[in-house]
């Protein structure tokens, strides 16, 4: 309805029954002034979906940036839990090799005090008269038989002594071998670390290199949505003057059918604006499921909200997040608590018996694999090469909770097919 009709059917109504004088006629714009605004309009709207064009490649090729950096900060996940693990590995080797040298030194030092006693027994056996010496022994005996007794037992109290060496000797060699075979684990465990600590600083070298084109992707999408904006409030601007030509032009137009015929428009448009319209709902389904899965997808619910922080979370709640020289140090998720994807899910497994590692990768590994097409509610979904880059909660009904990225927070979404593994994760 035009403020003209409007002020007619004012009229009407407050003085019923009485002419209304028609006003003054409004502008009347030349069809050239309309054409020429409509060419303006139509550049502007060409403008922008050029511009829409280059924003859908940009942001495709930031969306694929986007997933390689999320793979390579998994990859940078993973070698970190490798490298507690070689240190763990490398610790307990450590600890082990000091105790066999303890062991094998302790042994050296009883083989030396076995050799200066037995020594002490043979210089003995010259210096005294008796059973413990040597010659004198044999001197004193009083019968042939006293003489065997006393040869006897000088030789029964050497062989005890050469016995007892033998025995410490051999208890020698088996610590030496022991520590031989420690020292041997723990060159390889320390080899071992290195690999894991060089793989460490590959993997996020290679998470930097992919956020710096990540950035820079982001940046230029932002410019090209920053033209497409500029460009659209334009389009808006220009559109809105061509409205108002042509508005005024419907105006004029009006004006003269309501010089003609001024109750009879008044009240047709009178009646127009009285129609009511009326909204659709659409109906929502709930899901429905039972048991531990219940658990399991309770524990996640009850996150929503909880801020993404990258290497945060674990089986009892959030935590604080890891630098990964990147994205997520940008809005920092190392000095914040929260959840990222495969720590959420470390949490919400945890509630059923289940106690899952903090990488995505082992997670995909972590059940029975069936078919997306028959993934049930409580199934865990991953993204990229192994399930790499991304994890997920199954809810049902095309929905999931997730824990997506930084800067966000856990939350319910559908389920996003682009990119997702063919086979969801069944650990219940």
């Amino acid at each position: 309805m035009t403020r003209w009709v409007i002020m007619l059917a004012a009229a009407l109504v407050l003085f019923p029954g009485v002419a209304a004088a028609v006003p003054p006629p409004p502008p009347n714009p030349s069809d050239d002034q309309i054409s020429a605004g409509r060419a303006e309009a139509d550049a502007k709207a060409a403008r922008v979906g050029e511009l829409t064009g280059q924003l859908t490649a940009a942001e495709a090729e930031l969306q694929k940036l986007t997933d390689d950096v999320a793979y390579k900060m998994e990859l940078a996940n993973k070698a970190r839990v490798d490298l507690e693990t070689a240190q763990d590995e490398a610790t307990k080797a450590r600890q082990a090799a000091d105790a066999a040298r303890t062991e094998a030194d302790a042994a050296g030092r009883a083989v030396a005090e076995a050799r200066t006693a037995l020594d002490e027994f043979a210089a003995a056996s010259y210096q005294q008269g008796s059973v413990v010496g040597s010659l004198s022994a044999y001197l004193g005996a009083s019968s042939p038989e006293d003489l065997l007794a006393r040869n006897q037992l000088l030789k029964a109290v050497g062989d005890a002594n050469l016995n007892a060496l033998d025995d410490v000797e051999w208890a020698r060699s088996e610590q030496a071998n022991k520590d031989a075979a420690a020292r041997a684990a723990l060159d390889v465990a320390n080899q071992k670390q290195a690999a894991a600590q060089q793989a460490k600083r590959d993997a996020d070298a290679a998470h930097q290199v992919a956020a710096l084109a990540q950035q820079g992707q982001a940046a230029r999408a932002a410019a090209i949505e920053g033209d497409k904006s500029r460009v659209e409030a334009e389009l808006t601007q220009a559109l809105g003057a061509v409205q108002s030509l042509e508005g005024q032009r419907a105006q004029y137009n009006e004006w003269a059918e309501a010089k003609r015929r001024e109750e009879e428009e008044a009240a047709r448009q009178a009646a127009l604006a009285a129609r009511p319209s009326a909204p659709a709902n659409r109906p929502v389904s709930a899901p429905s499921g039972g048991g531990d899965v219940e658990t399991v997808i309770a524990r996640a619910l009850s996150q929503l909200g909880v801020r993404y922080s990258w290497g945060g979370g674990n089986y009892n709640g959030p935590t604080v997040g890891v630098r990964d020289w990147g994205v997520g140090d940008s809005y920092g998720d190392y000095y914040t608590v929260g959840f990222d994807c495969s720590g959420l899910m470390m949490y919400a497994f945890a509630g059923a018996g289940v106690y899952l590692q903090h990488y995505s990768g082992y997670q995909y590994n972590s059940g029975r694999k069936v078919p997306l097409a028959q993934a049930e509610r409580g199934d865990m979904l991953f993204w990229g090469p192994g399930g790499g880059t991304h994890v997920a909660l199954y809810l049902g009904d095309g929905m999931m909770v997730e824990a997506p990225y930084s800067g966000s927070a856990v939350r319910v979404a559908p389920v996003r097919y682009g990119g997702i593994m063919p086979y969801a994760v069944r650990v219940l």
